[in-house]
C-alpha cells in the first residue's frame, strides 16, 4: 500500500463560477431539447432542495438522466460539446487552474469529486487535466445510456463512501490531504481530510468553516 498526498476538488461553484447541473438544464431548455416549462420548474425545485441540504439525490438523478436514456449517444455527445463551449468554458476560473497547478507542481495526486453525473463533468475534468474523477454514474449498457444510475451517488455522505472505495481501489492511504469545496453538503468529506478549505462558500459552510477554523478562500 502506498502513501499518497492528495488534493481533492469539488467542481460546481468551486472550480467553475456556476453549477454545471443547472447550466445543463438551461442549455437543454434554451435549445428546446426538452419541454422547457416543465423541465425548468422541476429543475428549480431540485436546485433549491440542494441548496437547503434536502435533495433526494436518487429522485433527482432519475429526473436528470432520463434524457440520456431517450437519445442517441452520438447526438448526446454533440449536445455536450456545444454545452461545454457555450456554458462551461466561460465560467472556468483562471485561479482554479492556478490552484490545481500548484498542487500538481508539488507532486500531489489530484482528484475531482462531484455530485454531478459523469456525462456532464467528464469534459470539465479533462479541461483541468485531472484523470481521477468520482461522479454520479449513469448506467450504460449496449452502447447506450439507460436513464438509470448505478452505485452510490457521490452526494453528501455518499461522497465519503465513494472516496473510501476509491482509496481502497487505488491501494493507497493518505499521508496528507486537501479538499476544496463551496458547499455545506460537502462537510462530511471535509471532516475526513487534513486540510479542508472553503472556497467561495455558501452561508452554512462559511459558518462551519469559521467554527472549525478552516481556511476560507476565493477563486473568483
Amino acid at each position: 500500500m502506498r502513501n499518497m498526498k492528495l488534493a481533492i476538488f469539488d467542481i460546481d461553484n468551486t472550480l467553475i463560477a456556476g453549477d454545471s447541473d443547472v447550466l445543463w438544464g438551461e442549455f437543454l431548455c434554451e435549445r428546446n431539447y426538452v419541454d422547457s416549462v416543465v423541465y425548468e420548474s422541476a429543475h428549480r425545485k431540485y436546485y433549491k432542495d440542494y441548496l437547503n441540504g434536502d435533495l433526494d439525490i436518487n429522485d433527482f438523478l432519475k429526473f436528470q438522466l432520463k434524457i440520456l436514456g431517450e437519445n442517441d449517444l452520438n447526438l448526446l455527445k454533440e449536445w455536450r460539446n456545444d454545452f461545454f463551449k457555450v456554458k462551461i468554458k466561460p465560467v472556468i476560473l483562471p485561479k482554479a487552474h492556478q490552484l490545481i497547478d500548484d498542487h500538481r507542481g508539488r507532486g500531489h495526486e489530484l482528484l475531482i469529486i462531484t455530485a454531478t453525473n459523469r456525462f456532464i463533468v467528464e469534459p470539465i475534468a479533462i479541461e483541468f487535466k485531472i484523470e481521477n474523477l468520482i461522479a454520479c454514474e449513469p448506467e450504460f449498457k449496449n452502447e447506450k445510456y439507460t436513464g438509470e444510475f448505478i452505485g452510490t451517488p457521490s452526494y453528501a455522505e455518499g461522497k465519503v463512501k465513494r472516496f473510501n472505495e476509491w482509496l481502497k481501489n487505488m491501494n493507497s492511504q493518505l499521508e496528507e490531504s486537501w479538499f476544496y469545496s463551496d458547499s455545506h453538503n460537502d462537510i462530511p468529506l471535509m471532516k475526513e481530510v487534513d486540510h479542508p478549505v472553503a472556497v467561495d462558500p455558501d452561508n452554512s459552510l462559511k459558518n462551519e468553516a469559521v467554527k472549525m477554523s478552516w481556511p476560507i478562500i476565493s477563486l473568483r
